[in-house]
């Protein structure tokens, strides 16, 4: 496949379009063309123009290859962005938006669960100038039993233990002005939240509900593993909820060792017991033991996060890209 290195120039379009979609692409090969039509069909709807910034974050399969074959035939304008290895979707995503040139900008996966159409919905909104940034909001999912129960639980534990406005169902879709985006993409941070970092940037929010539907293509790459990162990412970049269960575990345990002595002592002067308690001592120290070990695993992962933002890696390499204009511009 012939790509350009990155910071050369692709084909020169005439005008900027006033509308960007960006989509991380990771394992799609099979849903790319559904995509591509259904992307189509939404040029004739946006007065203003298109443009559609594919970013693939070293996926395994052909995703690559497929693209740079079919954009050139597309109706839209379009950039092909390839990282240099897997950075993550969030990651991806980002790399998407500093590319976008639009006034709007929408971001949406490519295994089409999220309708594309939703970004006609997104696009008016925003253009209302009523909104900076608009969020999906699912009013039902088709996903298989225990896919939705555990999505509803660890978007449960996301809303009660970092961002209680995040909505119900989570964030899988949105978009904003471009103004929003360059607040947001400003915020390089480590091992943190896109989305969340979105939600604390406050500015005037609106949603938008839809039925996300059914997956037809491929698998799912949003692993337990992968959930429970995100989870924790986003408690350690928005919250001081470690510490403070630290600092109550920390207090219960005194309170414990307190009474415990209480026990102890009165049992000493009445006679109950001749010689202190082995196993008591024993609690006392495995406690406190592990207490410590919590106390430094927190300590540690704060640590850890704060040298990852003194490092100033890129969160992301690209590896190369490309821009592709419709034929009847040429």
């Amino acid at each position: 496949m012939a790509v350009q290195a990155p910071g050369t120039a692709g084909a020169v379009q005439e005008a900027a379009p006033q509308h960007s979609v960006v989509i991380p692409v990771y394992g799609n090969e099979e849903s790319i063309p559904h995509l591509l039509e259904r992307l189509a069909g939404l040029v004739g709807d946006l007065a203003g123009g298109l443009e559609v910034v594919f970013v693939v974050d070293g996926s395994p399969d052909r995703s690559a290859a497929l693209l740079a074959e079919l954009l050139p035939a597309q109706p839209f304008l379009s950039r092909l962005v390839l990282h240099s290895r897997n950075f993550g979707a969030f990651a991806a995503v980002r790399t998407g938006m500093e590319r976008a040139t639009g006034r709007f900008i929408g971001v949406m996966a490519a295994d089409l669960q999220e309708p594309p159409e939703l970004m006609r919905d997104f696009f008016a909104k925003l253009a209302a100038d009523e909104h900076d940034i608009v969020v999906g909001v699912r009013r039902s999912r088709e996903d298989p039993a225990l896919t939705s129960l555990n999505s509803r639980i660890f978007w449960a534990l996301y809303r009660r233990m970092v961002q209680p406005e995040t909505p119900v169902g989570g964030v899988d879709v949105f978009a904003c002005t471009a103004e929003f985006r360059d607040h947001l993409t400003d915020l390089e941070e480590s091992n943190s939240s896109l989305i969340g970092l979105a939600l604390w940037l406050g500015f005037r929010r609106g949603e938008v509900e839809y039925d996300r539907a059914e997956r037809e293509h491929g698998t799912s790459g949003w692993t337990l593993r992968k959930r429970l990162k995100y989870l924790s990412d986003s408690v350690f970049s928005f919250t001081d909820l470690p510490i403070r269960l630290l600092l109550g575990a920390g207090l219960a345990g005194i309170v414990a060792s307190l009474l415990l002595a209480a026990v102890v002592a009165v049992a000493r002067a009445s006679g109950a017991i001749d010689v202190p308690g082995y196993a008591a001592t024993i609690m006392v120290i495995a406690f406190f033991a592990a207490l410590n070990l919590a106390g430094l695993g927190i300590i540690g992962a704060y640590v850890w996060r704060g040298f990852e933002n003194t490092k100033g890696r890129p969160g992301a390499v690209v590896m190369a890209e490309r821009d592709y204009v419709p034929e009847q511009t040429r």
